[in-house]
């Protein structure tokens, strides 16, 4: 039996390791994306405190004016003082398109820009447009190969971490003793002994340590994959994937939207322990507009979405994260424990570790096998 497992072990290994490899070394990266964001580019995100900040409405026309009229699509705002304020935009629809927006489009991304900006005195600090920041290009790479969602990459990247499930079981299976003696020598690896058994041991020991780790990290990568291993969440909690409908505006013609500089001021009303929250901007003239308030201390997925009519600022609605049905509660927390975010630094340390370790799995594996097949070509001669 052990033998049909190391069959599949090795040549589903074969198959995907260098796509496994890919996926370790980009998920090494991503790990600590906002650390490394925040250390080098410091200007982009913090700014120095003043008396006063400018309206909404003046820094939206700013950013729209500085993209050519690209159209605010919704912007964040952050509690703290020294934090600027990040607006997203559309590019322009029509023939007028930029090369760039006609690319992004054809690689199934919507053309736009993120405009980060200073609240006290009105000044761009980056400008970013889509797909064009480093992590978001190594992001590409981790899930889509630098292709598109349905493209070839897509398949290639989340086969590659279905075959590497498969590994990690059989893997397990392979290194499972036979007695306690055995046991105690799985598990420690013999720094002292020949190169070859140095290999194996880095292999199968660490393997064996960084395999429970590893098969919750691609088990949640496997459901942001694949919506039929996305869909037995909400199956086994027998709950709703679908979301409440959103609630609509009282459209009436000749009537003004609402100046947003107004809304900032209910937002306190609905939470006054925010962290941040997050403008989603209305499209058309009965949207709604869209608020995902984030409170103190809570993990980005756990945010409460009040809505509120865009000519007369009402509350028409609420969203709250604890009265979500138990299907998305759990699916909130699949990103986060993939990403090593569940518990802060701790997690995130350690599932750099783990993706780490995981780099040098194929090589190691595919060192073995050669001196198996050459150990069993000098027998043969």
């Amino acid at each position: 039996m052990k033998k049909f497992f190391r069959t599949i072990h090795l040549y589903l290994s074969l198959v995907a390791g260098v796509f496994i490899v890919l996926a370790a070394v980009t998920g090494c990266i991503m790990v600590f994306e906002d650390e490394i964001n925040h250390t080098f580019y410091t200007e982009r995100y913090f700014v120095e405190p003043a008396s006063q900040k400018l309206p909404i409405t003046e820094l939206i026309s700013i950013a729209e004016k500085a993209t050519k009229g690209a159209k605010a699509s919704g912007l964040k705002i952050y509690k703290s003082a020294d934090r600027s304020v990040e607006i997203s935009l559309m590019a322009k629809e029509g023939d007028n398109k930029s090369k760039q927006a006609k690319t992004e489009e054809k690689k199934g991304r919507k053309p736009g820009f993120l405009v980060y900006i200073n609240p006290y005195t009105g000044e761009i600090i980056s400008t970013i447009k889509s797909g064009g920041s480093f992590f978001k290009k190594v992001e590409m790479i981790h899930r889509f190969l630098l292709s598109k969602k349905g493209g070839i990459g897509n398949y290639v990247m989340s086969y590659s971490s279905m075959f590497f499930l498969f590994i990690l079981v059989t893997g397990v299976i392979l290194w499972w003793p036979k007695s306690n003696k055995i046991l105690k020598q799985s598990l420690k690896v013999k720094w002292d002994g020949k190169t070859k058994r140095l290999v194996h041991d880095l292999h199968v020991v660490f393997g064996f340590y960084t395999s429970i780790f590893l098969i919750v990290i691609v088990s949640t990568g496997l459901i942001m994959a694949f919506p039929a291993v996305n869909s037995v969440i909400f199956k086994l909690t027998k709950s709703k994937m679908e979301s409440p409908k959103t609630p609509k505006s009282n459209f009436v013609s000749g009537v003004e939207p609402l100046d947003l500089a107004s809304l900032t001021q209910l937002i306190n009303k609905v939470s006054t322990n925010w962290e941040s929250y997050n403008f989603r901007l209305p499209k058309e003239q009965d949207d709604v507009i869209s608020v995902n308030v984030l409170e103190e201390g809570a993990l980005e997925n756990k945010v409460n979405t009040y809505y509120f009519d865009q000519y007369t600022g009402e509350k028409l609605g609420a969203l709250l994260f604890a009265d979500r049905s138990l299907g998305q509660r759990i699916r909130s927390y699949v990103k986060p424990i993939h990403k090593g975010e569940l518990l802060g630094l701790p997690t995130k340390i350690l599932s750099f570790i783990i993706s780490l370790l995981t780099i040098t799995f194929p090589i190691t594996g595919v060192i073995m096998w050669l001196n198996r097949l050459k150990k069993t070509k000098d027998v043969a001669n």
